[in-house]
């Protein structure tokens, strides 16, 4: 038998516990897709590019989370400690994951670039939005706060996209 979820918040917990990374990796794709252009010219580039710079960031944050914590507390960095760190990372990658594919799909010509593109915007936005609605209910418990929130964040999100639109 299944162990029973007694805190409350169900298949929830990993999200929230992943929030953190999932903002950072969705305004991290978002803004290196504004960096792309409109119509980056070689999709298999663009994938790689993205996941690489996604890829370098994590890795920073994992690095700098792992120093910054043995420094504060005077702590020797171990197995341990890295996997923390990495454990409290691995969230902003994984929201490349998905916009890399759509990516490595044009490359295939199963998509044209612009679709792949906008397509990886709207994954960045539904992210935002997923994990500010949950902050809106974990916060208040009430599906207004929770619409607030995606609002909100989604429109983050959206706003990167405009200025990409207006830029390129």
């Amino acid at each position: 038998m299944a162990a029973v979820r007694t805190d409350g918040q169900g298949g929830w917990h990993r999200i929230d516990r992943a929030a953190f990374g999932l903002v950072y990796g969705a305004i991290t794709v978002l803004s290196l897709l504004m960096a792309m252009g409109d119509h980056p010219e070689a999709p298999f580039e663009t994938a790689a590019i993205l996941f690489g710079s996604v890829l370098a960031v994590t890795l920073a944050k994992a690095f700098a989370e792992l120093v910054g914590h043995a420094i504060d507390k005077g702590e020797r960095v171990t197995r341990t400690s890295w996997q923390a760190a990495w454990r409290h990372s691995a969230p902003t990658l994984a929201v490349a994951n998905l916009p890399t594919l759509l990516f490595v799909a044009a490359g295939l010509g199963w998509l044209s670039v612009e679709t792949a593109g906008g397509l990886s915007q709207g994954v960045c936005v539904l992210v935002l939005m997923a994990v500010g609605a949950r902050l809106g209910w974990v916060v208040e418990r009430r599906p207004v706060p929770a619409l607030g929130g995606a609002v909100f964040a989604g429109g983050i999100g959206l706003a990167l996209a405009v200025v990409k639109f207006v830029i390129h």
